[in-house]
């Protein structure tokens, strides 16, 4: 268990630390933005195989809590919208992302899956973590996804600050047309979700389906726990 608290502060510390200015910046006008970036995602994939290691080595801990089949139908609920907000997030353009400043001079740089949320694929990742918080809460489980929720949702909060820093006007403008929290634009007036769903497209409904049933099917086999207990 020690090794595990030590892999998630590490990975924790790691990301805040090259996210902020003081060492970033410096890095960047040192080795250059792609190179800096290579580097981030080097540490955060070896980090990240450190700490699955670590869960996985890990004794299941005490029980801090139990919602039982409340928990087991939140995650069913929140897992959906998670692999939605993924594949949407994956298969098109994002002017938060790196690189991403051309697509802010578009007539609609909001489409699809945007118009949900700015950060559609750390909000999965949120999603996802909170969904297995409710499912599950021994020590073990809660190491490991309070980490990354705690991660992908302060992780929106300093993507938009150096967007906001290095963008200025240009990603203002986005912003005051789309939400960080998914679905408050929609429910604000702001975006519309019946546009969100036909740039969303078949297709990729296609894939969120198929993906979300191969979860459900393969749960058991891949991590050794049934995804819907609730209902087995």
């Amino acid at each position: 268990m020690s090794e595990l608290w030590l892999a998630a502060a590490a990975f924790l510390v790691s990301h805040v630390a090259l996210s902020s200015r003081p060492l970033r910046d410096p890095l960047v006008r040192t080795l250059g933005e792609r190179p800096f970036q290579g580097l981030y995602s080097l540490v955060a994939i070896g980090l990240l195989v450190w700490l699955l290691m670590a869960f996985g080595a890990a004794p299941p801990g005490p029980l801090l809590w139990s919602l039982g089949p409340v928990g087991d139908v939140i995650a069913l609920v929140l897992m959906p919208l998670a692999v939605l907000l993924l594949v949407g997030g994956v298969s098109q353009p994002n002017p938060t992302a790196v690189g991403g400043d051309r697509f802010l001079a578009s007539a609609d740089p909001a489409r699809g899956v945007l118009r949900i949320t700015r950060n559609p694929v750390m909000w999965s990742i949120g999603l996802w973590g909170l969904a297995h918080l409710a499912a599950g809460g021994d020590l073990r489980h809660v190491i490991l996804f309070a980490t990354m929720t705690i991660l992908a949702l302060a992780g929106t909060m300093s993507i938009e600050a150096k967007a906001r820093r290095r963008r200025g006007v240009a990603f203002e403008a986005f912003a005051a047309a789309t939400s960080n929290v998914p679905f408050q634009a929609v429910l604000q007036g702001r975006q519309s979700l019946a546009k969100a769903a036909a740039e969303f497209g078949a297709v990729r409904l296609t894939v969120v389906v198929v993906l979300y049933g191969a979860l459900l099917v393969g749960h058991s086999w891949l991590f050794g726990v049934s995804a819907y207990p609730v209902f087995s």
